[in-house]
């Protein structure tokens, strides 16, 4: 039995995974984090959150790495870890940085802190020589608006140091560009807390459809998984709506986007202890790298590349974090493809009727969750906002997409937004 310390962790679904993984794996953790209010708000009544199922919860400052370190020595003097861990981008950094500082396995700190900072990502992937749009990163107006008209409308705006999606937008002139920088500079401190670096990040507006490519890294090799294909919607935003494993793509596609993010993990050092999840955009001039995330998929992909494969990425993220050669042998599950699709409001208020009981036990399906009526909503302008998600797969096929857009159809015919 092994002993990992986990520093944070999303709310979602990997803060359910990947508790889970470490105990079927016949291991524990320690849970670290610096308000536990956060993920019991997050569980539903009654039920107990699956991160208080660890050997010891530990309340610390996770956000001051510097008067972090010593105290995290301390603790390993009495608790003895063997790995750590998080599957939140915020604090994937510091996990580095402690792993390093404890002498345990994963990459280097320097490699994770520029796969986690959107500019240092792709300055280190241009040096290498690694495709992607033109960019540039600035913090004053007047270099925003230089360099944004020498890179060219439309382009997308950017921050460098936040996830799911937010703020990130496409604007077409000057005026969309000052508007996307307000708002941008209206949220100095993310949701844990940190506060934010002001440089805004610009680049081109790539055409093409996008995917993305999940790896597992061990002992310097880069091991890939599969391509998933993304759909986008949500404009200006770019809202993931849903996604299939595997992508529906001709063999040289998928073989030029496994490339390219191979090419990019070994420019960033991702090649020990690290499952990534990386975007890439199939252009008209070829692959074109989106960004790198050295943390399994969100948004379920992990769960689609199970049923369809059995590979389970949040049990090898948990290997890999302790050193070992994670299990990537595939097997028959039954499914030639896995899909999810989500229900995007596209309004405010509260939500007066959304019913799936009928689609739970359809042919096909895999999972269903849905908000419940009384909630609040937002209109989503990231990944944060959805009402809920459908899963299907196709045992013949690349049809579990389709499958899942005719039961999105239904979900949204009876949707009541007040």
């Amino acid at each position: 039995m092994a002993h990992l310390l986990m520093v944070e962790s999303w709310v979602g679904s990997m803060s359910r995974l990947l508790p889970r993984a470490i105990r079927e794996g016949g291991h524990e953790f320690t849970f670290l984090t610096r308000d536990l209010h956060h993920y019991l708000r997050s569980a539903p009544e009654g039920v107990a959150h699956p991160l208080l199922g660890a050997r010891n919860v530990i309340t610390s400052d996770t956000n001051d790495t510097d008067l972090l370190l010593p105290e995290i020595e301390r603790l390993h003097e009495v608790l003895r870890f063997d790995g750590v861990i998080t599957s939140c981008d915020y604090y994937l950094p510091t996990a580095a940085r402690i792993a390093g500082h404890l002498g345990l396995p994963g990459s280097s700190p320097e490699a994770v802190e520029s796969a986690c900072r959107k500019d240092a990502t792709r300055r280190v992937l241009a040096d290498a020589g690694v495709p992607g749009p033109r960019f540039a990163v600035h913090a004053e107006w007047a270099d925003i608006v230089r360099a944004a008209r020498e890179i060219g409308y439309p382009l997308v705006v950017k921050p460098v140091d936040l996830c799911a999606g937010m703020y990130v937008r496409r604007v077409d002139d000057e005026e969309q560009l000052a508007a996307a920088v307000r708002v941008l500079s209206d949220f100095p401190v993310n949701a844990r807390g940190q506060s934010r670096e002001p440089a805004v990040l610009l680049e081109e507006l790539m055409d093409g459809p996008e995917v993305s490519v999940e790896t597992v890294s061990h002992a310097g090799a880069v091991h890939v998984v599969g391509v998933t294909d993304k759909s986008v919607g949500g404009a200006p935003a770019f809202i993931e709506t849903g996604h299939m494993f595997p992508a529906a793509l001709p063999a040289a596609d998928a073989e030029a986007a496994e490339q390219t993010a191979l090419a990019a993990l070994k420019a960033l050092g991702l090649v020990d202890g690290v499952v990534a999840h990386t975007e890439i955009k199939l252009t008209s001039a070829g692959p074109r790298l989106v960004e790198v995330n050295p943390r399994p998929a969100g948004n379920r992909i992990t769960e689609l590349v199970r049923h369809v494969t059995g590979i389970d990425l949040a049990a090898a993220f948990v290997e890999v974090s302790l050193g070992r050669e994670p299990d990537l042998r595939r097997s028959d599950t039954g499914l030639c493809s896995a899909a999810i699709g989500f229900l995007v409001p596209q309004r405010s208020g509260t939500l007066e009727s959304l019913d799936g009981g009928e689609l739970r036990g359809a042919p096909g399906v895999l999972e269903v969750e849905l908000a419940v009526p009384g909630a609040q909503v937002e209109a989503a302008g990231s990944n944060n906002e959805y009402l809920g998600h459908v899963m299907a797969g196709d045992a013949e096929g690349l049809g579990a997409r389709d499958r899942v857009e005719v039961l999105l159809g239904e979900l949204r015919s009876g949707l009541v937004i007040r």
